[in-house]
């Protein structure tokens, strides 16, 4: 296995290869991947051919399958299996969906910052991204290292963050975008995860933020005045210096720290068919409480 840095952005990232990703990694190999998403926060393979039996195997030797906000929504799938989140804009009967459709509403959403099941407890560790069909344009994912945010935040920024802690919730996103079309069970199924604002990379020792669209409450601010912090800091966080675009091909996996980062699609034609399937992993061993000193 060869990690190459500095290829997706100096800061962090790195291309990986000499792995197939078809076959059973090794117990090496595990250790190895781990390490270098916990350092780099975003690997990226090339030339992939996974199946969906492979997929959810290969997520499994990281840890326990995250479902995320699928548990709430329990809408029929396409795809094999539940675990397997079908991120696309292809509907039950293969079909790209009209532009009303639930799925489009999903995809939009996705466009904004945000870090995979930070509402739940325990959250998201990695995700596994699988490109099937690539549009001809548009639709890539940017990613941006929470860690860098923090590093990078003015002194009295950094005062200001320090001990506060927010509210993550399920669909506060979907329902800012005004997709309310859900029942009082599907909104509370998901109770709320309270994390603070700042946390610390238990390998590393570097502190990060750990905030996204998801917060939509700060404990001791007005609704107001914790939503404007969010935007400032998502804001300074993603400043294109930040960020990495990754440009899709099929047979790309990219896999992400779920903890030290934030992602985001980028639109696309809505007509134009784009098939990615994602899995992820719970964080079931590190300390969730890991405040910064």
């Amino acid at each position: 296995m060869q990690v190459k840095t500095g290829t997706l952005h100096p800061d962090f990232g790195a291309t990986v290869a000499g792995v197939d990703l078809s076959q059973e990694l090794s117990q090496d190999q595990i250790s190895a991947i781990d390490l270098a998403l916990e350092t780099h926060a975003v690997l990226v393979f090339r030339n992939q051919d996974l199946s969906q039996d492979r997929q959810l195997a290969m997520c499994r030797q990281f840890g326990e399958i995250d479902l995320g906000l699928a548990k709430a929504k329990k809408t029929p799938v396409r795809l094999k299996h539940r675990e397997l989140l079908d991120m696309s804009n292809v509907g039950l009967d293969g079909e790209v969906v009209t532009r009303d459709h639930q799925k489009i509403l999903g995809n939009i959403a996705n466009q904004l910052w945000h870090s995979d099941s930070s509402f739940q407890k325990p959250s998201a560790r990695f995700s596994m991204l699988y490109a099937v069909v690539v549009p001809p344009q548009g639709g890539e994912t940017e990613f941006a290292d929470m860690r860098l945010a923090y590093e990078t935040l003015p002194p009295a920024a950094k005062a200001r963050v320090a001990g506060l802690r927010g509210q993550h919730h399920a669909f506060h996103s979907r329902l800012m975008l005004g997709d309310t079309g859900y029942t009082a069970e599907q909104l509370n199924a998901i109770e709320p995860a309270e994390w603070p604002l700042v946390r610390r990379q238990q390998r590393t020792g570097r502190d990060f933020l750990f905030v996204c669209v998801h917060v939509h409450e700060i404990a001791g601010m007005t609704v107001p005045e914790a939503r404007m912090l969010v935007c400032d800091l998502i804001e300074h966080a993603t400043e294109p210096q930040r960020r990495y675009r990754h440009e899709w091909q099929v047979g790309d996996v990219v896999m992400w720290d779920n903890r030290i980062t934030l992602h985001r699609g980028r639109h696309f034609p809505l007509d134009q068919r784009r098939e990615l399937r994602r899995t992820t992993t719970l964080d079931l061993n590190s300390p969730n409480e890991a405040v910064a000193a």
